[in-house]
């Protein structure tokens, strides 16, 4: 098995990185396993307090390797990759270090993180439409509650890019910073959170989750039904028609 998620500890920190960069870190099968494994090596890990997930230059995750799904290699069906998130959740913090593209299912990977730091070179995009798949990792859920269901829906309706600085005044992430400081920069507020008492710490996100799940939990439910009614209509010849123009038309907006 080909290293496609690397997994690095220091200092109490888990440092995840997606290493597909020649495919733009997009989400073949091989690497949904690999970064469900690595979470959960993670988290079951004593000497890990926090993880830092990235991906390798030039971009943080292009979403589901639309190449794979629609060459019907790996068919819709119960295990569908539409519907079954490959970021397990995790009771320690996930600090997402943007370094470029985040578009729809690696957009949803983003926004399944704790909290976001974003690269200058970072973009975001929700293309789920003009793939013509529904989200069922939780983006119309998450995505509105960072940045409000009218910029939300814009996003999802336009598929357009948003640049790390109108992502910074959106309220989607929490800093940017120059692309060489990236990873430093996250490693410091990694070990900001190591520094606090960890029960705490975790108690902390529990409780966040819990309220936010007396809002959002119906929400969840609600996109998980669509998804899973979509995907039965789903036909891979198409998304594979639909691929190449998603791509072209990303290109051309993230080179502006």
């Amino acid at each position: 098995m080909s290293d496609v998620v690397l997994y690095e500890v220091a200092d109490r920190v888990a440092l995840i990185t997606l290493n597909r960069p020649e495919a733009r870190n997009a989400l073949n099968a091989e690497m949904r396993l690999q970064l469900k494994a690595a979470v959960n090596r993670a988290d079951a890990d004593d000497g890990v307090d926090v993880l830092i997930l990235t991906g390798s230059d030039p971009a943080f995750c292009a979403g589901l390797d639309l190449k794979e799904l629609g060459s019907g290699t790996r068919p819709v069906g119960d295990d569908d990759p539409l519907v079954n998130s490959p970021l397990p959740p995790t009771g320690k913090p996930v600090i997402g270090a943007v370094n470029g593209v985040a578009v729809t299912g690696g957009f949803e990977v983003a926004l399944n993180c704790s909290f976001l730091v974003a690269s200058e070179h970072a973009r975001f995009a929700d293309t789920h439409a003009r793939v013509g798949v529904m989200p069922g990792w939780g983006l119309t859920v998450l995505l509105p509650q960072a940045i409000g269901v009218r910029r939300a829906r814009e996003m999802s309706v336009t598929g357009n890019y948003v640049s790390a600085q109108e992502a910074l005044a959106f309220g989607l992430v929490n800093h940017v910073v120059p692309h060489a400081e990236l990873i430093p920069f996250c490693r410091q507020l990694a070990a900001d959170i190591v520094t606090n008492n960890q029960r705490g710490v975790r108690q902390m996100l529990a409780t966040y989750a819990e309220v936010v799940s007396t809002t959002a939990a119906d929400g969840m439910a609600v996109e998980q039904r669509v998804a899973n009614q979509w995907r039965a209509t789903v036909d891979p010849a198409e998304l594979e028609r639909r691929r190449q123009g998603v791509i072209d038309r990303g290109r051309q907006q993230t080179s502006q």
